[in-house]
């Protein structure tokens, strides 16, 4: 069945929001947020001492955060700022699953003091984080299939990423931090990004616990868990489905029965790491139609850029977008809809159908334009802001169960991009 897109307030409501919060801004559903994580604990609570490690690089505010703490999610970390977002939102210890990447000795040591499960991404760091830190009881490496997997178009193929360890250093790595006072080890993986087959990521499993087995054999090491990864994507296109919980849940747990009971493994704890597909859906970039222009395209330009969301224009991502009031309106016009980067690839949608939309100079007022909402704009959006052209990065608002609007990251100001300056030695040039 394919995907409604659905924005949770009616027009009326989001102008009388714009006159205290002005666009652009994101807006993140709650209630929705709760809903679908109590759905994805429900359907993976049948495999041994699952935990989900919400992926912070994919929203990370520390209210989201606390939000899915209280869910009983934990956090996965790949930056020293966000184990300390992780911190603020009431995550702690193993809750943590650091996982990074040619990473600082500082940042090792700052997990280490957290408690968080170190997941190493490459054979010589065990050497790195002995040498100038500690191997702690508990390591996590992280393995790249190599041929084994193929990867998609987001994140490559596993051959040509920078991230892991082969299947030959994984067995010599264990071997080697069991030698070095690792009582505790476990697996990781992570080789896709946005898919949205189930098919794919139950043939994740399977290579984890396949691997799992082969490691017990030939090194003698019982993991304590592997981590399954993220990489499930959302249907950011209104035809396409998007993935089933349960029949995912009861893949991973076919391929469990078949390859880690019969080998003597059982119980071996499952983790994961999914971001996008917990939040994702539930956030929306908010901004209004400025001007109209008319050259060999029609165009409609926001007061939001691909500064505050750069997935259309990294990679040609498609967003859903609707205007507030108008959506069901006959889908009368064909616009370029645009912001004011001046990078021409600064584009949320390119040749869309949509109705007709409203600007300020229709309305003859400056703020007058029609209200348009960007969906699916809940993870990897405001996160992958930037400040090119000194462009301000746009706040955040959460819409509570009970219908109030709390502001949980302010927009950006002029003061603040200026803050990083050292303007004596400006002055004294």
């Amino acid at each position: 069945m394919s995907c409604t897109k659905r924005f949770p307030l009616a027009k009326a409501r989001l102008e009388e929001i714009v006159k205290t919060y002005p666009t652009p801004f994101y807006l993140y559903d709650e209630r929705s947020i709760v809903e679908n994580a109590a759905r994805f604990k429900k359907a993976f609570s049948a495999l041994p001492f699952f935990k989900e490690h919400f992926a912070v690089k994919a929203s990370p505010n520390p209210a989201i955060l606390k939000i899915l703490a209280r869910e009983g999610f934990g956090a996965d970390c790949s930056s020293l700022p966000e184990l300390l977002l992780s911190g603020m939102a009431g995550i702690t210890g193993e809750d943590i699953m650091f996982t990074s990447n040619e990473t600082p000795i500082a940042e090792y040591r700052k997990a280490l003091e957290l408690g968080a499960v170190i997941n190493l991404d490459d054979f010589t760091h065990i050497e790195f984080l002995e040498k100038y830190a500690r191997i702690p009881e508990l390591v996590s490496c992280r393995y790249n299939p190599g041929d084994r997997k193929t990867g998609n178009a987001i994140i490559g193929t596993p051959k040509e990423a920078k991230y892991g360890f082969t299947r030959e250093q994984i067995l010599e790595g264990f071997r080697l931090l069991k030698q070095k006072g690792a009582k505790r080890l476990a697996l990781h993986t992570m080789v896709a990004s946005n898919e949205l087959n189930v098919e794919y990521h139950i043939e994740t499993a399977r290579l984890l616990f396949e691997l799992a087995v082969e490691v017990r054999e030939k090194t003698g090491v019982r993991l304590e868990f592997v981590n399954l990864g993220g990489g499930v994507g959302i249907p950011y296109l209104p035809e396409q489905t998007a993935v089933d919980y349960e029949t995912l849940a009861s893949g991973v747990k076919a391929a469990y029965d078949a390859i880690i009971v019969p080998a003597g493994l059982d119980p071996l704890g499952i983790r994961a790491e999914w971001g996008r597909a917990i939040t994702g859906p539930y956030g929306w970039l908010v901004s209004r139609a400025v001007h109209r222009k008319s050259v060999y395209r029609e165009y409609i330009a926001l007061d939001s850029c691909m500064a505050d969301l750069m997935r259309p224009g990294l990679y040609g991502a498609y967003h859903h977008i609707t205007v507030a009031g108008k959506e069901d309106a006959p889908l009368t016009e064909t616009y370029d809809v645009v912001g004011g980067l001046c990078e021409n690839n600064d584009k949320f949608a390119v040749q869309r159908k949509l109705p007709r939309i409203a600007t300020a100079n229709d309305s003859g007022v400056a703020n007058g334009g029609d209200l348009v909402v960007i969906h699916d704009a809940g993870a990897h959006g405001r996160a992958m802001g930037f400040n090119y052209n000194g462009k301000l990065r746009c706040g955040e608002l959460l819409l509570r169960p009970d219908g109030s609007i709390l502001q949980i990251r302010r927009r950006e100001t002029i003061e603040d991009y200026f803050a990083t300056l050292t303007m004596d030695a400006v002055e004294s040039l």
